[in-house]
């Protein structure tokens, strides 16, 4: 892959990826954010939440696409198209929306390291292509042996008191800015929704 060259006095900025496993649009994106953020050089910082709570909070008791039929008809076959267009492999979850509380309190353990990427991209793979339960300690212990990560240090870590008030804050934080579903995209105060707004708030983040 061959970097976009920026002038020299291009100033980037990061991009927060703000994110939940249960989401199919947060799929795309999670797949495609890395690479794409690497043409133009931009750093991302991974903001892992929970959207049960927002949409709590909003007056829904589950995803608006299990909510209303003909919304959740039309996303199926949206996100057969959207993976058709980016290449990637699909399956419609046999349990939808799947918790996934383990894995994000791995993800926000994992949100400043290296392999948080590598990861994200695993879990999700899991849950929207190979239809697993990627809530189940066995599915992210598994996942976490097979990038060769310590997974019971990391489990352990996740499932601290620590850690789990962590999470809540930052979905609490996520609901203070805003945020109303997943994927979302920050770009200082700037926000974009939605996996098809992704390239736009690349593109927002490299200013002349």
């Amino acid at each position: 892959m061959t970097a976009t060259l920026l002038p020299r006095d291009a100033r980037v900025q990061p991009i927060e990826f703000w994110f939940d496993f249960g989401s199919n649009y947060s799929y795309l994106s999670v797949m495609r954010i890395e690479a794409q953020a690497a043409k133009l050089g931009v750093p991302i910082h991974w903001r892992p939440f929970l959207l049960g709570p927002i949409f709590r909070a909003l007056g829904y008791d589950n995803s608006p696409f299990v909510l209303q039929k003909q919304k959740g008809a039309y996303v199926w076959k949206d996100m057969e198209r959207q993976c058709r267009k980016y290449g990637l492999a699909w399956t419609r979850p046999g349990t939808f929306p799947r918790a996934a509380l383990l894995a994000m309190r791995v993800a926000l353990i994992g949100s400043g390291q290296a392999w948080i990427g590598a990861y994200c991209r695993h879990i999700m793979q899991l849950n929207f292509v190979h239809d697993r339960d990627v809530g189940s300690i066995d599915v992210v212990s598994e996942a976490l042996d097979q990038l060769g990560l310590p997974a019971r240090q990391l489990i352990a870590e996740a499932q601290s008191d620590a850690n789990k008030l962590r999470l809540r804050e930052q979905t609490e934080t996520a609901a203070a800015r805003g945020i109303f579903g997943a994927p979302t995209f920050f770009v200082g105060d700037e926000m974009f929704w939605g996996d098809d707004r992704l390239d736009d708030a690349l593109a927002f983040c490299v200013a002349a």
